[in-house]
């Protein structure tokens, strides 16, 4: 059985490093990218199982690259991940349709469940 693909876009290095070591940890594939446009050049190549976007991105923001991959018909499980604690922020992003908002610093349990719950959310349903 091949390992999951988890997608974690966030512009700051240590950040990268440290979720794709915890996910590869925790049995996922992890594929990093510093910026939504090096995510999207990704695409061309391989698709994620789900993402971790984070919100405040320099070029498009993590809310505006799950907005343009759900234009393009791209149905890829999001969470997520901010810095800021603007209550109407995380609304904005679960209404775009993101699984989870989780708010740095968020511990290795929360990010694994939230990847665990946006996984789950990408099964197809039976009748």
């Amino acid at each position: 059985m091949n390992a999951k693909c988890v997608a974690v876009v966030d512009d700051e290095a240590p950040v990268r490093v440290a979720l794709g070591r915890l996910l590869r940890l925790a049995g996922y594939t992890a594929v990093t990218s510093s910026s939504s446009e090096d995510f999207l050049a990704t695409l061309v190549h391989h698709r994620p199982d789900c993402a971790l976007l984070d919100m405040c991105l320099p070029g498009l923001s993590g809310l505006q690259l799950q907005a343009l991959l759900h234009a393009k018909g791209i149905a890829l499980p999001v969470v997520f991940i901010t810095a800021s604690d603007d209550p109407a922020l995380a609304r904005k992003a679960l209404e775009a349709g993101g699984v989870r908002v989780l708010h740095k610093p968020f511990s290795n349990v929360e990010l694994l469940a939230a990847v665990d719950l946006a996984l789950q959310s990408a099964l197809p349903s039976t009748p």
